[in-house]
């Protein structure tokens, strides 16, 4: 573990400022918890008013305390705060957890007080949790520490778990508690003036207390320093999230159709994704994952075995198995042949193996000993409806001894509460998650083998192609001493030039006469479209005409085109015509997650199909592959019912240069590349249409 955090996680002494005697205090309650918990150092409460609270010796101050202090927990008003914390610079204490509330949540002077806070306590070295928190456990024997108000007694466990929530605090720890999630550490971050979920996550990165990492975010911090610590830390252990504020921002602008696809919500995804974080929607579904994450092994696969009394409870699990893309396999014949040697000649053993409701201890047992260790299933789901004429405490223990040493995970599904109550307390005792539901049971699974294939996917490379930033350079700094946030076509295609990204030969021209020129030396078939200013969507206004193969044809468009959009400034752009997949390129710059890659089916109707997907850069080679093959139409590109299949590299290699082009030019805040065709080979890829703009704030 992190030792800058010792003060806060492993102190050797508590101050409790604010300790009171009232017994409807929060202090009180603080000083209660800690006491009756059994913190196995000295605690010092502090109160100016009380000789003694709890029947322990009380101070006036921190300073009165005639012995070293590691941390302070500090409940006392908002207006008494700055004199403790300068209380405890002069104490030369290390630690603070500040449950005091009223600082920037409420904004105005609460916002300011607790930026000179934050001002101080960096000065002074000192870690603070909150202000506007609830406290911290820790539940090693060797401290035995729980710093909080919450009315739960917390069990010693293997979850780290971090709440941004103080008032789910209590929600979090009852429930932990309900169904068997033991806590090593748990952290209410309050408004994370100082110690915030990055801290954390580091923190417990190394910490063999924590194998799995939990978290309820309202906000990130820091997204650059989240993706990079997680990307490092998932790779060893499990980290899942709820993010609360899934309601969407607004399209950032209409100039680009990355800009309006690219919704605060998809880019929180995307950075849950790229940092190899499983979100999950709800704090149920957090807890029905993290049971089997505290306990169980990972899968080897997706393949997965039910053993059940009951056939409808089995059809509910395989279809819920069937919809998180697990597989119910249809066991081997030998494995058949195996089962049916013990069990009733009514059961059914292809799989679900359904043993009837007769079923007792012995079958379970039975069962269990050979499918536990067949090599043709990657995990077990065992479903248990309680009838009368079977103890139920019985077969719980038939299962812990049946699975006990098992290299796969194995989750149960009690069902029939009464008469199982005691015996999912056992299974639970044992590490083998329970659930009330065969639904429940799936999506655990689901989530296990879902961090398998995050942490075995490969980490890739950064790569860096040798192109002209000189030259991009020159376009972006001309047009934003022209005070233009807009390129025009050719600076657009200057610039993608610059960088590598192949362009559609092509010419731009003021007249009709000179687009049927243009179209004589690019060669037919061509497409003639209208650029200028206010053309952004081109097919929208009629701008476009495509597969022309004369000059009559030319003529007649470019007549047509001018009628429709008399009113509008522009000029002619004659292109070669191109053909194969379109696809759609596009970067966008967030004001809190930094530039966003984007990846697609293009065309005109990208906003309609909505099928891209998002990376925050930068990226690796292994993530922009990734990308392509994580839109829902990637059949399309790799060759479906015989087709041609596209040049995946050259796609590949498109994204990262555009990635590139975003990290040498932080100006360029949108950049659409819409569509992109993409053929067989490279020689048959080019950019067709692209447009690009700067940020508003680029200085002249």
């Amino acid at each position: 573990m992190d030792r800058a955090l010792d003060a806060i996680f492993r102190p050797r002494s508590i101050a409790v400022v604010g300790a009171s005697r009232d017994g409807r205090g929060i202090g009180h309650e603080i000083l209660h918890n800690l006491i009756e918990f059994g913190f196995t150092g000295a605690i010092y409460p502090v109160n100016p008013k009380s000789a003694s609270v709890h029947s322990i010796r009380c101070y006036p101050s921190l300073r009165d305390i005639p012995d070293p202090i590691d941390l302070a927990v500090v409940v006392v008003p908002r207006a008494a705060v700055p004199g403790v914390l300068d209380d405890a610079i002069a104490k030369q204490i290390k630690g603070l957890v500040v449950i005091t509330a009223g600082f920037r949540e409420v904004g105005g002077a609460g916002a300011a007080e607790e930026a000179v806070l934050q001002a101080k306590v960096r000065a002074a070295a000192i870690r603070v949790v909150g202000p506007n928190c609830m406290g911290v456990i820790n539940t090693d024997p060797e401290f035995r520490m729980n710093a909080t108000f919450a009315a739960t007694r917390p069990e010693r466990g293997s979850a780290g778990f971090m709440s941004q929530s103080g008032a789910l605090g209590e929600v979090i720890l009852a429930q932990a508690a309900e169904i068997g999630l033991g806590i090593a550490y748990f952290v209410s971050m309050g408004n994370k003036a100082d110690i915030s979920g990055n801290d954390l996550i580091e923190a417990w990165e190394d910490d063999p207390a924590v194998n799995v990492i939990l978290m309820y975010l309202e906000s990130f911090g820091n997204p650059e320093k989240f993706v990079r610590i997680c990307r490092r830390v998932t790779r060893a252990k499990p980290i899942l999230a709820v993010k609360s504020g899934r309601t969407a921002a607004g399209a950032r602008a209409a100039f680009s159709h990355t800009g309006a696809l690219a919704g605060s919500e998809a880019v929180v995804d995307t950075l849950f994704e790229q940092s190899g974080v499983l979100r999950v929607e709800t704090m149920s579904d957090l807890f029905t994952l993290a049971t089997a994450f505290a306990h169980q092994p990972l899968p080897r696969g997706n393949r997965v075995a039910i053993l059940t009394n009951a056939g409808g409870p089995a059809i509910m699990a395989t279809d819920a198995c069937a919809t998180l893309g697990l597989d119910v396999v249809e066991l081997p014949a030998e494995t058949q042949a195996a089962l049916r040697s013990v069990l009733a000649p009514e059961a059914s053993v292809r799989n679900p193996v359904d043993m009837v409701a007769a079923a007792g201890p012995e079958a379970y047992a039975r069962a269990l000993a050979i499918l536990r260790d067949s090599p043709a299933i990657d995990a077990l789901i065992v479903i248990f409806v309680s009838p009368i004429m079977i103890n139920a405490v019985e077969v719980a223990r038939s299962i812990i001894d049946g699975v006990r040493g098992a290299r796969i995970p194995i989750l149960s599904c009690f069902m029939g509460k009464e008469q199982g109550r005691q015996a999912v307390v056992d299974l639970r005792r044992a590490g083998i998650p329970v659930y009330a539901f065969p639904e429940g049971a799936a999506r655990a699974l689901a989530g296990l083998e879902r961090y398998r294939r995050i942490r075995d996917r490969p980490e890739g490379r950064f790569a860096s192609y040798d192109v002209d930033r000189e030259r991009a350079g020159r376009i972006v700094k001309a047009a934003a001493a022209a005070g233009r946030a807009d390129l025009s076509a050719e600076e657009t295609s200057d610039l993608l030039a610059a960088y590598g990204l192949p362009l559609a030969p092509s010419r731009i021209v003021p007249t009709e006469e000179e687009a049927i020129a243009a179209a004589g030396v690019l060669g037919y078939p061509v497409v003639l479209k209208a650029v200028g200013p206010t053309l952004i969507h081109k097919s929208d206004r009629g701008a476009v005409t495509v597969d022309l193969r004369s000059a009559q044809e030319v003529g007649a468009a470019a007549r047509a085109m001018r009628e429709r959009l008399r009113a509008e400034p522009f000029r002619f752009q004659v292109q070669a015509m191109a053909r194969g997949r379109e696809t759609i390129l596009g970067l966008a710059r967030d004001p809190k997650f930094g530039a966003v890659l984007m990846f697609g089916l293009g065309g005109i109707f990208v906003e309609v199909m909505k099928d891209v997907v998002f990376r925050i850069l930068p990226i690796t080679d292994a993530e922009a592959r990734d990308m392509i093959r994580a839109i829902r139409g990637y059949p399309l590109l790799a060759g479906v019912r015989g087709g041609p299949e596209v040049d995946e590299e050259f796609l590949v290699e498109c994204l990262l240069r555009l990635a590139q082009l975003a990290a040498d030019h932080p100006a360029i805040e949108q950049v659409d590349i819409n569509p992109l065709i993409v053929g067989s080979e490279r020689s048959t890829s080019c950019v067709v249409d692209a447009r690009a703009r700067l940020s508003p704030a680029v200085p002249a």
